[in-house]
Formats: C-alpha cells, structure tokens, sequence
C-alpha cells in the first residue's frame, strides 16, 4: 500500500505548477471564476464558497510586515468539533524546561529509523530550543525521520512557522493553499497556521525542521552588496490553488501553546478553491543561492550566506538566521580558508544535507547535526587545520557538500530526549585534541 502511494505521489509531484516570487501577492483558482472581483467578502461569494481571511500577523502590523490571504473554500474553517489534547509523543515546545543550558559542544549521528510505519507528524522528534511559544519569541529545532504518508490526517502550527529541510526522501506536501514538492536540496516553509499533509515521494524520509515561534522569515537586507545577490526573490515557488472536496472522517492535529490538539472533521480542511494573498507556503532551491564571498583575502562571517532571517526587536540581531554552505569557489590569498576558529554571541546548529562539511573531516554525516551554544569555542578539526594550513592556495571549487545553519540569538536548551540520546556522539570533543603548540618566541 505504500509503495503505491509513493508512486502516486511522485506521480502528481511531477506535474506541479507553482507561482514564484519571495513575498508577492498571489492570487490562484482552481475553478475558473471562485475568486471575486473588486472585492474580499460579496455577500454572496462566487460559486457557492465561504469567504474566509487567515492573518498571519496583526491587522495593524506596517504593510510591508502584513501577511494574509483570502480563502474561498467548500466550507468555513468555524464548522468543526471540540479539539482534545493528545500524547505529543516525541514533540516538544517553549519553553524548554526539562534540562539547564548546556555548554558543551554537542553532535548527534542521524535520527534513528522508526519501528513501524510512521508519518511525518508521528516522526518528529525534538532536539531543543528556545524563548517561549506561548509569547510568539524564540525557535524550536525538530528532525523528522517518516516511512508512511500522513492518510486522512491534516497538521497545522499555531505556535510558528515551520522550515523544513528535507535531508533524505522527498516530500509532498499538500496544502489549503496548493500542492508543493520538496526533496533533499531544497527547503518548504509552511506559514503559521496553514493546515497541510505531507506524502511521501520514497520509501523513506528524514530531515531536519526549524520552527520559528518570531517574525515570519524573510530576505535579509542587502546593504552594500546592493539590489542583487544571495537569495533572489524570483527563485521561491509558491502553490497555485488546489482542493480536495472529501467527505468522511479526517483527522486535524493543531499545535497550540505546546500541546497538540486534535479533532476528526466530516470533510477534508484542504478545500480552498481559490486564493489571494502573501500568507503562503513556498519552496526553495538552495543551489540557486548566489553565493558572495571574498576575492581578495580573509574568510568572510557565515552571515554573508544567510537565506532567510527573522528578526527581533533589535536591529541587525536575528531571532533566527537560515544559513546555508551552498557550493562556492574560494580564491583567498593568505588566507585559511576553511571556517576560521571562534566563539560567537549567536548559537548555531548545523545540519548537514549532502556530502562532507569543509570544517569537520570526520564524524559529521548527512542526517546528523551539531550544537554549539554561545560563547562556546568550535572550528575546524585537527585533520582539516592541518590539511588546510599547508594547502597550496590554488582557486578551489566547495562542491562536494551541502550544509547549513540554524543561528539563533538565545542560548539552544535541550530536551531531555536529546542529552540521553543513543546517537548522541560521546566524543565530539575529542576532534580538537592533537592541536598542538606552534609558538616560537
């Protein structure tokens, strides 16, 4: 039964349309006139819809950090029954309270496979995090590890936005705005509140999700490296409108304050027949990322290759930054090219999707992930140190890999799951040893 709906999922992923554009107000119907004219709410909506807004912010918020869209669906999201809490199994949420900071540098081999068919929702797993979702501040970072599509079950998130980054599998997504495919390369944004079910497009998936509790992510300002470079608008895909008109029993899971909630509906909630708005899910190829980066000498912060970033109240300082190692040259004269030794007021985790990472030589594997808390002393590894230290400086094409970075300004507290973990490496801090004194007075 699996294998069959992963050959109908790749099927339909394979013929998906999108919209593009970072931020744009789309419009889409997948009947020819359900969207009005001239108007959000006729008294009477065309083709017989119910009229409904989703605000993804204050109605007062500035307009250009306005974000909402107008559904016109099969029934209203008002008709439902109670929701009831449920076991949120291997999900947890701000505040993290169930162990103290930690200094440590910490990493972890990949998230185990799970033991019997498991969905999306029923594979996520939560590592850490930080702030407080009741307060709309702060981040969560969950993997996930799936072997069964979600069936008549939908997902929604009031508590953040969702970034997930697949590793291995692709993924279908279908939501109330559309249909977006994602596989391991790229990254999905699922906005705040938007109910959707993930399929799978393999046998098996994994990956990594960061879930911002903050301002939704955008693009960071460019500054002097003027109106062009890293992540160009134009290359984000958002779904064109698609419904389903289901009748019968559908599971709705909603993450609310930390808890999740769930109902059984009559119908599919996926039955938005026609869109307009910028509160929309998107899809993103990180190898379209224009990389910039020095032509002269020194290695440029990773923050030149943020794609998106959420910011705070403080200007320039991000609640969360995604960054990501996208393939590059390097042509630095006298310079050690790789990621330089440091300790930082931003604490990183770091995933890694395909490939080795230029800084670690061993131990650091697709599916894995690395924690370094603020102020905490990381860089490159002895092998790479000395690997890089002697490297004849010859132009250098980073193509073997794909790597990237939550960095988020609030120390990452683990769950209680994640510090007694079995793939836990015990030893990570045994990849500094051997860096040994040079000095000569």
């Amino acid at each position: 039964m699996t294998g069959t709906a992963n050959e109908q999922a790749r099927k339909t992923a394979e013929g998906l349309v999108y919209a593009t554009g970072f931020g744009n107000e789309h419009s889409s119907e997948a009947v020819p006139g359900a969207l009005p004219l001239g108007r959000n709410a006729p008294q009477r909506a065309p083709l017989g819809l119910y009229a409904e807004q989703l605000s993804g912010s204050a109605f007062t918020e500035p307009r250009a950090a306005n974000h909402r869209s107008w559904l016109y669906r099969i029934r209203p999201s008002a008709a439902h029954p109670p929701f009831v809490r449920v076991e949120p199994r291997a999900v947890r949420s701000a505040p993290f309270t169930e162990c103290v900071p930690d200094p440590n540098r910490l990493r972890w081999n990949p998230l185990p496979a799970p033991e019997g068919p498991t969905d999306f929702l029923d594979g996520l797993w939560t590592l850490g995090g930080n702030g407080d979702a009741t307060q709309r501040s702060g981040m969560a970072v969950h993997l996930y590890h799936a072997n069964a599509p979600m069936e008549r079950r939908v997902f929604s998130d009031a508590d953040g936005e969702l970034l997930i980054v697949p590793e291995r599998g692709g993924l279908l997504l279908r939501t109330e705005l559309g249909l977006l495919r994602a596989v391991p390369g790229e990254v999905a944004l699922i906005p705040r509140g938007v109910r959707f079910r993930v399929e799978l497009l393999d046998a098996t998936a994994r990956g990594y999700v960061c879930e911002n509790y903050g301002q939704p992510f955008r693009l960071p300002d460019l500054g002097p490296i003027g109106a062009n470079g890293l992540a160009n608008a134009r290359d984000f895909r958002a779904p064109v409108a698609a419904y389903e008109d289901v009748e019968g029993p559908v599971e709705v899971v909603n993450k609310f304050c930390g808890s999740l909630w769930t109902a059984t509906y009559d119908h599919s909630p996926l039955d938005v027949v026609a869109w307009h708005g910028n509160h929309a899910p998107y899809v993103y190829d990180l190898r379209r990322f224009n990389v910039i980066g020095s032509i002269s000498y020194d290695h440029p912060d990773p923050s030149i290759f943020t794609v998106l970033t959420s910011p705070s109240d403080t200007p320039g300082l991000a609640g969360v930054d995604f960054v990501v190692f996208a393939p590059r040259w390097l042509v630095g004269e006298d310079t050690f090219r790789p990621p330089y030794f440091h300790r930082n007021v931003m604490t990183e985790y770091m995933g890694l999707i395909e490939g080795a990472y230029d800084a670690k030589a061993e131990g650091f594997v697709p599916g894995g992930g690395s924690l370094h808390n603020m102020m905490s002393a990381h860089g490159p590894d002895r092998e790479t140190f000395d690997r890089a230290s002697a490297a004849e400086l010859v132009p250098q094409k980073i193509d073997d890999g794909l790597a990237f970075m939550f960095e988020t300004r609030w120390p990452l507290t683990l769950t209680a799951q994640a510090r007694d973990a079995g793939h836990l490496q015990r030893g990570y801090d045994d990849v500094w040893q051997g860096l040994q004194r040079h000095f000569r007075p």
